[in-house]
């Protein structure tokens, strides 16, 4: 079978709250498209979903930041799928989906491999998503979720939680994206694909 294209996807918050910790996946892919370049595009705005958002399209990436609030992203989600899929005139199969998001708990920076089906941990934009996409006759086994660590608070009420994810990233939070969170998301990428062409 022929190497999949990806359509890799950030979600996060947009204003007021697009430089937040819960946006992390946005500068995330961000990184990425940098350590990619100059094979991989700059962002430009472009239409999906019947939103403006922003796109880096490439072979075999195709990166795009959510444009939507994180807890409602799911059917902009799988109407960008549906998309990708008419655009380049690919089965499901032939088109691998990648979430890019934070996660809680894990040190700032670490970047992991999750499997679709792994706990989405409370993360209400991994619940929008799979609710919209789960119930659908897509095959999901090249599905995947890359995760980006966030930290977490001293506490863990529901009210302290919030203020953390929503609070704005300082500079050092920001450098350590920018700077080491890039490569780690390409070579997850590279290890999905590798997996991906393993497999029947």
């Amino acid at each position: 079978m022929a190497s999949p294209r990806f359509l890799v996807v950030s979600l996060g918050n947009q204003a007021p709250y697009f430089d937040c910790l819960h946006s992390a996946g946005h500068f995330a892919i961000a990184a990425a498209q940098k350590t990619l370049a100059p094979s991989q595009p700059p962002f430009a705005t472009e239409r999906y979903g019947k939103k403006s958002c922003k796109v880096s399209s490439a072979i075999p990436y195709t990166f795009v930041q959510s444009p939507t609030m994180m807890n409602i992203c799911g059917p902009w989600v799988h109407a960008t799928w549906k998309e990708l899929l008419q655009r380049h005139h690919l089965q499901p199969s032939e088109l691998g989906l990648v979430l890019v998001h934070d996660e809680l708990e894990a040190t700032l920076g670490t970047v992991k491999i999750r499997k679709w089906d792994a706990s989405h941990r409370g993360h209400n934009g991994v619940k929008s998503v799979k609710k919209s996409m789960d119930p659908l006759n897509y095959p999901r086994g090249r599905w995947s979720r890359i995760t980006i660590g966030i930290g977490r608070p001293a506490e863990r009420t529901s009210d302290v939680v919030s203020d953390y994810v929503l609070r704005k990233m300082t500079s050092r939070e920001v450098k350590t994206i920018d700077t080491e969170v890039g490569p780690k998301i390409i070579h997850c990428l590279r290890d999905l694909q590798d997996e991906w062409e393993k497999s029947p």
